[in-house]
């Protein structure tokens, strides 16, 4: 009997103990972490459970790493399958939240701003400049882009949709450009469905408006003028007259462009001068927002012909010559 009772007793103190370590090691697995401010953690490729533990371990960060080794056989279940990818990690987590983190979707992303009329030069220096990138382009040629992007022979510019992406370590450059080529295409093919079929207009195909809302894009950045802008283009075309904007002379100038133009730079032959040349130039001269595609198949109706710069980021238009040069002498030639 008294045997019995001896034994009764240390089961129930086995069994305390084991209630009491049971309850030990949970209480471990949620202390908080280590931070007193958010602190970015990178999960390397190929590295497992056990060594990330001991890693944030030997950093200070986790406490108790045996704790988070013995998940792995109390609750296997319960141990998140960790994801390559930079995380940040926020004071007050718990060990076992942070760990949860790192194995969730939660990645850190990055902005990338592609500002509308830029170049596809442009672009790609930005590109180069992100740090976080991997750079699969650099030492690319254009035409060599175009061809990984399955557009062989075709030239870049205008392609690249202008916008903000987001992005997180480990994407490539080329991700980012055929994400901005993908969006493009599809807005400008919506904007051209979109247009009122039944309107005439001086542009016959989805290329030529891409090139049309470059030279809106280019000329002007006030809202309310894109699409009068895009109306004196389309009289002068209607007309035979041609479209002397100033953006395809420096686009035309390429390098040797070095803040002003001159007269002599307006009769320069090139094929993007469209005080030389009839019609749209050959391509886009920069990457034209949704606003300015939908101007170009969507022009204002009007009489004017000419526009000049005020200096303050809008224009003067006018409906006749005369009118334009009493225009040019006040706002450029006094200034």
């Amino acid at each position: 009997m008294r045997v019995g009772k001896i034994l009764l007793a240390l089961l129930a103190v086995t069994a305390a103990l084991a209630i009491g370590g049971y309850r030990y090691w949970e209480s471990r697995l949620v202390v908080p972490i280590n931070i007193s401010e958010p602190t970015l953690y990178e999960v390397p490729a190929g590295a497992g459970f056990h060594q990330v533990v001991l890693d944030l371990a030997s950093r200070g960060i986790l406490e108790d790493p045996w704790a988070f080794r013995l998940l792995t056989r109390l609750d296997p279940s319960s141990v998140p399958s960790l994801k390559v990818g930079e995380y940040r990690l926020e004071p007050g987590m718990t060990g076992r939240e942070a760990l949860a983190l790192l194995g969730s979707d939660q990645v850190v992303t990055y902005p990338l701003t592609i500002p509308e009329g830029w170049t596809f030069a442009e672009m790609r220096a930005r590109l180069n400049e992100a740090e976080k990138l991997v750079h699969e382009t650099q030492g690319m040629s254009d035409a060599e882009i175009m061809a990984a992007l399955d557009r062989e022979g075709e030239h870049p510019e205008g392609w690249f949709f202008p916008d903000t992406y987001r992005y997180h370590k480990g994407v490539t450059d080329m991700e980012i450009l055929r994400q901005a080529h993908e969006r493009m295409e599809a807005i400008l093919d919506e904007v051209w469905e979109g247009r009122d079929k039944d309107r005439q207009l001086p542009i016959d195909s989805p290329y030529e408006a891409l090139i049309m809302a470059s030279l809106i894009e280019r000329e002007t950045g006030a809202s309310q003028e894109r699409r009068a802008i895009a109306g004196v283009f389309a009289r002068r075309m209607e007309r035979g007259m041609r479209l002397q904007t100033d953006p395809t002379v420096i686009y035309g100038m390429g390098e040797d462009y070095a803040g002003n133009i001159t007269r002599a730079d307006l009769r320069e032959a090139t094929p993007y001068n469209t005080y030389v040349i009839d019609g749209l130039p050959p391509t886009p001269i920069a990457m034209p927002g949704r606003a300015a595609l939908e101007a170009a198949v969507d022009p204002a109706p009007g009489n004017t012909l000419y526009f000049v710069a005020k200096g303050d980021g809008t224009h003067h238009f006018s409906r006749t010559l005369r009118e334009h040069n009493a225009a040019v002498r006040r706002y450029i030639l006094n200034r």
